[in-house]
């Protein structure tokens, strides 16, 4: 009785603090606000954004998640040998067979809003807003947890040398030892749900909540930080040449060199949260200006943009000359990626809540709120060879290391 009635005191603790956080949070405000315009766009015109017929691609599986409703926006990572892994708005992270079967599940009693890491030894990373972060083997096992001040809503990086980077709104960000103990923390002073990059050298590039984008040393150290308008959440990509992009929510979109000099800034018109990803040209695709996706030059050029009835946040996955992205009214398109015309689509019974995820035989796997999906693409036969962009989805690659050149 007593453990049920601590359960009931802490269910109604996170609860003050999810509304606490939803009427004070600068980015999480963006969402009251463009909840009501999104509302007015589909009330005006429902039918924007909506292509024609299309070819439909059916899905290889869908999986159902174990829960009533999932607003996770939690996007899969996949290890080597085709294995999902993915947290849900109850708490349960889920390890999913290649053919769309539960492996093991791991409850952490609390939201999971990060996406998942997997490491070299199969090792299974992601945080939760119980305010810890966890390690599991790839057998489902608890190897540690380690506890921050707040929620651990950002996905981590992982270092060459095995350090695990993320950031919590407890206005800190951390690095942390493959054993758990911690290498050190950085004093941010606002709250960090970005998620970081690692470029090739061992800089470690993410956004805050108090407008900055910094890069540390691999050692904890600020190399520069970079002031923008607005909260920034999204994660940052990074080119071939170290040219590092992210979106602010001050409404643009921003390339820095290594040194934090401005490059250049396109103005998205929007909010966004979105992060950035490139194809093999090092042209850059986002979310952005009035609910739409938007293709972007390397020299911050508008290429073309596609409509949405709803302010897009999620991430476009890159492959092969073709651009996957998954649009909030339950479609995910495959678009060409020299023109804005989509060439098939896969139908959903949902909202799309994630990214979409390619693995190395270009599979592609995406959350529509209570069911996972893998799609094979329609034009494509054999493994994913055309995936030669060094920032191709989110987080960099299909096991989610955030670091550049894997």
């Amino acid at each position: 009785m007593r453990s049920s009635h601590c359960k009931l005191g802490f269910c109604l603790f996170e609860f003050a603090m999810a509304a606490w956080y939803w009427f004070t949070s600068p980015v999480t405000r963006i969402w009251q606000w463009r909840l009501g315009l999104g509302l007015l766009v589909l009330l005006i015109n429902p039918a924007r954004g909506l292509a024609g017929d299309l070819p439909e691609v059916l899905p290889l599986w869908t999986f159902r998640l174990p829960e009533v409703i999932n607003s996770s926006r939690a996007t899969p990572a996949i290890d080597k040998n085709g294995v999902v892994y993915l947290g849900t708005f109850y708490g349960l992270f889920l390890a999913i067979s290649p053919g769309g079967k539960l492996l093991w599940s791991y409850d952490t009693h609390c939201e999971i809003k990060s996406s998942a890491a997997v490491g070299q030894d199969g090792t299974v990373y992601f945080g939760a807003r119980n305010r810890c972060f966890y390690a599991l083997t790839r057998n489902g096992r608890l190897k540690w947890s380690f506890t921050t001040g707040g929620w651990v809503d950002s996905s981590p990086a992982l270092g060459a040398d095995g350090t695990i980077y993320f950031g919590s709104l407890d206005g800190f960000f951390y690095a942390v030892k493959p054993d758990g103990s911690l290498k050190w923390r950085y004093n941010v002073g606002s709250a960090v749900d970005s998620s970081p990059s690692i470029g090739a050298d061992g800089t470690v590039y993410f956004g805050a909540h108090d407008g900055n984008f910094y890069a540390l040393r691999p050692d904890g150290l600020k190399q520069w930080r970079f002031k923008t308008g607005g909260p920034v959440a999204s994660s940052p990509a990074i080119g071939q040449m170290g040219t590092v992009y992210f979106t602010s929510t001050d409404g643009n979109a921003y390339a820095l060199d290594a040194g934090g000099r401005e490059r250049w800034h396109y103005h998205t018109g929007s909010m966004t949260e979105s992060s950035p990803v490139l194809d093999e040209f090092g042209n850059i695709y986002l979310g952005g200006d009035h609910w739409s996706m938007e293709s972007l030059s390397a020299d911050g050029k508008l290429r073309w943009s596609w409509p949405s009835p709803i302010l897009m946040d999620t991430t476009a996955a890159t492959m092969d000359g073709r651009v996957y992205t998954s649009m909030p009214w339950g479609m995910l398109y495959a678009f060409k990626s020299t023109g804005s015309d989509p060439v098939w689509r896969t139908r959903t019974a949902f909202n799309l809540s994630s990214s979409p995820a390619i693995d190395a035989q270009g599979t592609i796997y995406f959350v529509c709120n209570l069911f996972l999906y893998a799609v094979h693409p329609m034009d494509k036969t054999g493994a994913a060879a055309g995936m030669k962009s060094s920032w191709p989805q989110f987080r960099g690659n299909a096991c989610h290391t955030g670091r550049v050149g894997l």
